[in-house]
């Protein structure tokens, strides 16, 4: 018997932005399946681009790329990245976290799951980084889109980390995909109703 997907699937009672007051809580499960549909997406613009990745495994390490979080938490990031003793040492306990929840699979899976968690290119893990990314810049644009100013620095620190990817894939996206977020349900739909690009 494993424990894995029991315990993965407890992410959605995990919030994240702890330290912000938010308009509405988002939970590590739901943050995950967006950097899924994401990073999907960017791998996919990767290859139009002129790499070589397989976007469905892409998609597939963002789903799991918080399982560590599982049993750490979401450490808040001013906190996390404190300074570096503090940013190795919480990277070092959620790589064990993985590891350990990972040994927890049957072998019939094991090796497949084992290495979304836990392996990965260096490219593909670069591609679900720019998705985390973009869903936390998505994030902000919701949150200040309602009038939240507590994402107001936020917004402007993850748009200028974006920027500085210098990455095809991510602007793309930005330029393509993220003006809608924040938009009213009846503009969303009259975008719809017009077949809008």
């Amino acid at each position: 018997m494993s424990v894995f997907y029991a315990f993965v699937t407890r992410l959605k009672y995990i919030g994240r932005w702890g330290l912000m007051r938010n308009t509405r809580t988002e939970n590590v499960l739901e943050h995950s399946a967006v950097v899924a549909m994401f990073a999907h997406a960017v791998a996919v613009l990767h290859n139009k681009f002129g790499g070589n990745v397989n976007p469905d495994r892409v998609g597939m390490m963002a789903l799991f790329h918080e399982t560590g979080e599982v049993i750490t938490g979401d450490m808040p990031t001013p906190v996390k990245y404190f300074n570096g003793s503090i940013t190795s040492a919480y990277k070092e306990i959620e790589r064990q976290s993985e590891s350990k929840l990972v040994s927890t699979l049957t072998d019939e899976v094991k090796d497949e799951v084992g290495e979304l968690v836990l392996g990965g290119s260096e490219t593909e893990r670069r591609l679900v980084k720019y998705a985390d990314t973009l869903a936390a810049y998505v994030k902000c644009i919701e949150e200040t889109a309602q009038g939240n100013g507590e994402f107001g620095e936020a917004l402007v620190s993850t748009e200028k980390k974006l920027r500085d990817y210098h990455s095809r894939e991510v602007d793309y996206f930005i330029e393509n995909f993220v003006t809608p977020f924040g938009a009213s349900l009846d503009k969303l739909g009259a975008a719809l109703e017009s077949g809008e690009k």
